[in-house]
């Protein structure tokens, strides 16, 4: 009976462990000297990205601004592609997903992210940049530069840095 018991126990724990990633969850805001419809006019069009992020080299778009749109993105270490699912300028909100993982350039393996847009409590707008992700390596026991504490890291950072850039663009600081 006892190793009945031993066997059970150790196939829970190897299935416990077994299970690969979880999504991480990033979220970050900046509060913006402006109206929404302000920060809108240079955040809302999904191809105008390298406008205003600092990391972001160029931009490249199909589709225009609308829902099934595509774009590339240039960063340090190379392209990324995302897909625009969802725009809503009435609401000042917009959601994309990763299409095609570049860990060079992100070590992510896939993210959907939305960034939305509000009056702000005191005036200007409260800019929110928020998503789900999963590490770069989806495999158990992932390398330190491709699992979870790297790939929230570095979408924080991203997000960050792009809500920066767009308080610096807007407010012409």
């Amino acid at each position: 009976m006892k190793s009945l018991w031993t066997l059970a126990a150790t196939m829970v724990a190897t299935g416990a462990l077994a299970h690969g990633p979880t999504p991480i969850k990033v979220d970050e805001s900046i509060v913006i000297a402006a109206d929404p419809q302000a920060v809108w006019a240079v955040a809302g069009q999904f191809g105008d990205i390298a406008k205003w992020h600092p990391d972001v080299t160029a931009a490249t778009i199909k589709g225009g601004n609308a829902a099934g749109a595509e774009r590339e993105i240039t960063l340090k270490g190379g392209v990324l592609k995302e897909g625009l699912d969802e725009i809503d300028p009435a609401d000042f909100k917009l959601s994309y997903r990763m299409s095609d993982p570049n860990l060079d350039a992100l070590p992510v393996s896939s993210y959907t992210v939305t960034f939305t847009i509000k009056p702000a409590e005191g005036g200007g707008s409260q800019v929110a940049w928020y998503g789900r992700l999963y590490r770069g390596y989806t495999g158990n026991d992932p390398p330190e530069n491709l699992d979870d504490e790297a790939a929230r890291t570095a979408m924080s950072t991203f997000l960050r840095d792009g809500l920066q850039g767009l308080k610096k663009k807007v407010e012409g600081k």
